[in-house]
């Protein structure tokens, strides 16, 4: 393109990263309701949140917390990788890593997250507590089940961009991008869970 001498040049933001923010943006708005239907369901049914609520195991939620809120560390430092164009380790050291590295640690913590939702989901239901046994199941599973299918598609994405990563010769700006979009994701994914743990575990 040709730039007219004397008239400023318009940088134009990127158009993958704009578009994310918007469908975050959507994906707030998802969120917002189920915390509304979990108020609503919780202000309607006071008795079997005072009976249920007490089983959750909120040390084991705490720690599975923190494995996720560690894990957005870990794909930030996959960004600043990814910026200064460093795909792998030029050594073991840590502060050496490559963006390779630090988006398969990020995958390694959101999966073990998975799993320890998946391993609450089969203690609950042992006890009694399932979807369709009263409010408080259904409201507990809902609110915290579509952010697992959402940490779910993140892992997802990450293979994908660890795929493209090896397949491209040459790493670059678009690449970069992807990585940079797959954050904004994940961090949001990391602070809904923030949320959701404060109004389920902590203010039960």
């Amino acid at each position: 393109m040709t730039r007219t001498p004397g008239v400023p040049l318009v940088q134009r933001p990127n158009t993958v990263a704009v578009g994310t923010i918007v469908w975050l943006g959507s994906e707030v708005m998802f969120f917002a309701g189920l915390f509304a239907i979990y108020f609503t369901l919780r202000s309607t049914n006071p008795q079997a949140w005072g009976e249920m609520a007490n089983t959750l195991n909120v040390p084991f939620a705490l720690v599975n917390t923190i494995i996720l809120v560690i894990s957005s560390f870990w794909c930030q430092f996959a960004v600043f990788a990814a910026e200064r164009g460093q795909v792998k380790r030029t050594s073991w050291k840590p502060w050496n890593w490559g963006l390779t590295e630090w988006l398969f640690l990020t995958y390694v913590f959101g999966a073990i997250f998975v799993c320890g939702q998946v391993l609450e989901y089969a203690t609950l239901v042992s006890e009694g507590i399932t979807i369709d046994g009263n409010a408080y199941g259904s409201a507990f599973y809902l609110t915290t089940g579509f952010h697992a299918l959402h940490v779910t598609g993140g892992l997802l994405a990450m293979l994908l961009m660890l795929g493209s990563v090896f397949a491209v010769k040459n790493f670059g700006h678009k690449e970069a991008t992807r990585i940079i979009v797959v954050s904004y994701y994940w961090h949001f994914v990391d602070v809904v869970w923030i949320g959701l743990f404060l109004v389920i575990y902590v203010l039960k």
